[in-house]
Parts: structure tokens; C-alpha cells; sequence
């Protein structure tokens, strides 16, 4: 077992830290403990704290990478791919912070230092010295053949050096720990197992390193390691990928791990989404089907129509045809007296399925056609009549979503087919009012009533004298079976009897003719 030495080098303050480390037979230490490095950090910088100190930098945020950049890189690493590149080392930039020892004082000489030793320096025949923030120093006892066969910047850096032994010194390294790790990996014959005991976040860090230093074997074990293990949380992904898009070394493979996150594809196919729709319509488990349904809507709702194919709306007209051809056929059957108990039961089905395809149609702004259809369907509300309410009431609710919807404004259907839908639904709706207020779990009354409400008043006031009129009627019979509109009512009242329009403009006029005049 060999010892890191953790020296102060002022003389009356010397501490000296043994830590039991494991070296390779060829002297160095493979790979540093972590808790080493932390712990003289941590002991450093409290002694330091008091006398160095700098307000905190900001960090910056970094951009999220978008998924046409990263098919794009897909793209190009495949044409490299395809263009049989040669197994070639491609020079990497030298930081420009690396510089020869002999140009700056000797580390020992400097006051206040903490440095830490590994490898037995008798059976090495380089150095590499490492100066940290705050003059925290990491001196390594390497191996130039190790060093020339594993890194491209090392291997420039030693063949400008005729002497036997040679020292580099690489000033302000921001992450010392990972460096001394990343060379020790050049003493690993296995560097996955070495990985695998790794998290992401840390691995990460060894590939920025790595690509520093030109350390192509490593670079490749990280990208390995990256697209083979699980990626935990959105944030986690993103420092992922916007690593993987930062790598400019040439001949590494990247496509592999961005391939768990983008296609080559310009759009997802319309295909896919049908076929997703489908399944979810056609579900026999109902637990599933809801859950399934909220999560379709609400990725949904959080792409915001981008990325999704054009014709995804056709798709969705279709699936609604369809329902709607079913919903039909079954009250044709209900009202013959065929199967009673199963037509309830598919009802409920397809009525929830039409409702769930109005959601997803008012989110991308395209219901306007739907509720065209809706507005023009007399066969099925006269069918509607001549079912009992347990069997019928199901159906309403899809009215009262498309009322929902335009007293929101998510869609904006024309005069004619706002008098349509309320001259051929609005009864109906009344009629089904108490069973969908005890019978639905996810009926929101007040809503209902809210979105009624302002559907009407959006009419001619002659259309809303007639609708509100008749509602008041099957109010006052059915007390709290029916919509409470009385907002809606006592709108229209000061519209017609308070202040009617006409009164109005014929002030504005007559002040205007008396300015006039004046």
C-alpha cells in the first residue's frame, strides 16, 4: 500500500495525512477516492475562506438543446460513418493554461500550498503537476509511455521535451479531482467496470477531461456508458445531451446516445399517432383508458401542436366519425329494446371517447369543424327522446364540453352554428341536467352553466329573448334538475328593459347634434 501525502508546506504547520490507496504494479495509483480529494478541499478552503475570498459568479443557464441540432449531428456522424473514416487522431486543442514548469516558481516555494502526492516517484519517469484554485497543487508520478499511448495532448506536449525526465504543469485546472481520475484511467485495463461504479453526473465530468486531453479510449468507454445506462429526471437528460452536442473530437460515435432521444425522422409519422389514438380508444380496461387519455392529453397540451405531423387533425376527425357512427348505431339498437344493459354500457364508452377527442381538438384550436358536426346531428337527438335517461344522459356531456369551449373562447364557431347547436342540444341538455350532477364524477356544474350562459349572449338579442324564455320555463318546473342561467338572464334583462342599445345610440345622437349647435 502506498500513502497520499497532504502537506501544508509552511514549516511549524505541516500536517500530513495518510490514506491507504491502491497502486498499479507499475507505480500509480489507479484512481483516487473522491472523500480524499473533498476532505482536503474542504480543510483547505476553511483555512483560506477568511483570506480569499470573491463575490460568486452567476452560472450561466445553458440552452436547451433542440431536437432538429441533435438530428442534425445524428445526420453528419452517420455520413461520416458511411464514408468509411479511417481510425485517424485528430489533434485536440491545447488549453492554453498548460505551460512548462520551468517558466513559472517551484510550487514548494509558493506560500500557503496544500499538495497531494500520488505514485511512487522512484519507478516513474514524468510528472504532472496540477494547480488548483487558491494554489491547491496535485502532483502525479507518471509514466510518458503510458501518457503518449493513451492521450494526443500529453503526446505533443512530451515529444517538445528532449530531457529524460519530464514535468508539465497544467495551471488553473477547475476540476483537479476529475483530472487525476481521467489519467489514472490510463492505467485501467477495464475502464467500463471502472465507469460502472460511477454516476452519470460524474462520468460527465471525466468526458470533458478526457476530450481535453485527446483521451479518444475514454471518450468512447463514456459514450458507451452514457447511452447504455438510465438517464433519471429531464435535467439529468439535458446536462446529458448538451454535453454529447458540445464533443468536438472527430471519429467518436455520438449517434448511439442521441438516438434514445431524437429520430432522423423530420417529423413523427401520422401513423404513430393514429395508431396511439386507436389503442386508446378501443381499450376494454376503463382504469387504463382514463389514465391513458390524461397523459396522451397532457404531453399533448405541453407540445403545443410542435413536432406533430399536420394531418393529425384529420386523424382525429376520423376517430371522432367513427364514435359518432357507433354512438348512433347504439341508440338505434337502445331505442329498439336490443341488448339494453350492454348499449348503456358502450354508450358511456363512446360518449367519454368523443369528449376526450374534443379536449385534445380544443387544445390544438381545431374543434370549430367538430362542432359543426355536433350542431347537425337531429337524427341522433330525436333518438335521444325516445331512450331512458340511464341510457342517454352519457351523451350530453359532450354538449356540454363543446358549451364549455365556447364560453372560453378555445373555439370560435359562427353565428348559425351556435343557434344550431343550442336550438337542437340545449333541451336535451336540460333534460339529462340532474342525472349527469349525480351521476358524473367529473361533471363541473358550475362550468356548465358559466359556458351556457355566455354561448347565448354571444347570439342577437331576439335569439337570447327566446332561448332564456324558454329555459326560464323549465326552471321554474325543475327547480335544481335544471342549469342555473339566471347570470345569463340578468344580462339579457338590462340589455332589453335597463338601458337598451337603441336608447343609447339615440342619446349619443341627440348629445351630438346639441354640441353641434353649441
Amino acid at each position: 500500500m502506498a500513502e497520499i501525502k497532504i502537506a501544508k508546506v509552511e514549516q511549524r504547520q505541516t500536517k500530513i495525512r495518510n490514506v491507504p490507496v491502491a497502486v498499479t504494479p507499475e507505480g500509480f495509483w489507479c484512481c483516487p477516492s473522491p472523500v480524499a480529494f473533498q476532505k482536503t478541499l474542504k480543510s483547505h478552503n476553511s483555512l483560506t475562506k477568511h483570506k480569499q475570498s470573491s463575490p460568486p459568479q452567476p452560472p450561466k443557464p445553458e440552452k436547451k438543446p433542440s431536437s432538429t441540432t441533435i438530428r442534425s449531428v445524428i445526420a453528419s456522424d452517420e455520413t461520416q460513418q458511411n464514408l468509411g473514416s479511417s481510425d485517424t487522431v485528430h489533434s485536440i486543442a491545447v488549453p492554453a493554461t498548460v505551460q512548462e514548469r520551468p517558466q513559472r516558481q517551484k510550487v514548494e516555494t509558493l506560500p500557503r500550498k496544500v499538495a497531494i502526492e500520488f505514485g511512487e516517484p522512484g519507478s516513474s519517469d514524468a510528472k504532472v503537476i496540477l494547480v488548483g484554485k487558491q494554489g491547491f497543487c496535485v502532483k502525479l508520478s507518471v509514466h510518458k509511455k503510458v501518457l503518449v499511448d493513451h492521450s494526443c495532448f500529453f503526446a505533443k506536449k512530451l515529444s517538445e521535451k528532449d530531457s529524460v525526465f519530464a514535468c508539465l504543469e497544467i495551471e488553473s485546472c477547475e476540476d483537479a479531482e476529475i483530472y487525476v481520475e481521467t489519467i489514472g484511467l490510463m492505467y485501467c485495463k477495464d475502464m467500463k467496470q471502472r465507469l460502472m461504479k460511477q454516476n452519470v453526473s460524474r462520468v460527465l465530468r471525466v468526458l470533458k477531461v478526457a476530450e481535453l486531453l485527446g483521451f479518444s479510449s475514454c471518450i468512447q468507454s463514456c459514450l458507451d456508458y452514457l447511452e447504455a445506462v438510465p438517464w433519471v429526471g429531464e435535467e439529468e437528460e439535458e446536462k446529458v445531451i448538451s454535453s454529447i452536442l458540445r464533443l468536438k473530437t472527430e471519429g467518436v460515435g455520438v449517434t448511439p446516445v442521441l438516438k434514445r432521444v431524437a429520430s432522423s425522422a423530420v417529423d413523427p409519422p401520422k401513423e404513430t399517432l393514429s395508431r396511439i389514438i386507436e389503442l386508446v380508444l378501443r381499450s376494454k380496461e376503463e382504469k387504463s383508458r382514463r389514465e391513458m387519455k390524461a397523459i396522451v392529453l397532457k404531453l399533448l397540451r405541453e407540445q403545443n401542436g410542435a413536432n406533430v405531423a399536420d394531418n393529425f387533425n384529420e386523424t382525429i376527425y376520423s376517430s371522432c366519425q367513427n364514435c359518432l357512427d357507433s354512438v348512433l348505431s347504439l341508440f338505434k339498437q337502445a331505442s329498439e329494446g336490443e341488448k339494453p344493459e350492454t348499449d348503456t354500457k358502450q354508450i358511456a364508452v363512446e360518449a367519454d371517447n368523443l369528449t376526450w377527442l374534443l379536449d385534445v381538438l380544443a387544445e390544438r384550436q381545431a374543434a370549430e369543424e367538430f362542432s359543426i358536426t355536433w350542431a347537425n346531428q337531429k337524427e341522433l337527438a330525436l333518438l335521444h327522446e325516445k331512450l331512458p335517461l340511464m341510457s342517454r344522459y352519457h351523451i350530453s356531456r359532450v354538449t356540454s364540453r363543446l358549451f364549455i369551449g365556447i364560453g372560453r373562447g378555445e373555439l370560435l364557431p359562427s353565428k348559425d352554428t351556435r343557434l344550431l347547436l343550442l336550438t337542437t342540444w340545449l333541451q336535451p341538455l336540460f333534460n339529462d341536467y340532474n342525472w349527469l350532477q349525480h351521476g358524473c364524477r367529473s361533471f363541473d356544474g358550475k362550468l356548465v352553466e358559466e359556458g351556457i350562459g355566455r354561448t347565448i349572449l354571444t347570439l342577437p338579442l331576439e335569439d337570447q329573448q327566446s332561448i332564456l324564455l324558454s329555459w326560464l320555463g323549465s326552471f321554474l318546473n325543475g327547480g335544481d334538475g335544471c342549469p342555473n342561467l339566471q347570470r345569463a338572464f340578468e344580462v339579457w334583462w338590462r340589455r332589453s328593459f335597463i338601458r337598451p342599445y337603441s336608447d343609447r345610440q339615440a342619446n349619443g345622437s341627440c348629445q351630438t347634434d346639441s354640441t353641434s349647435k353649441e
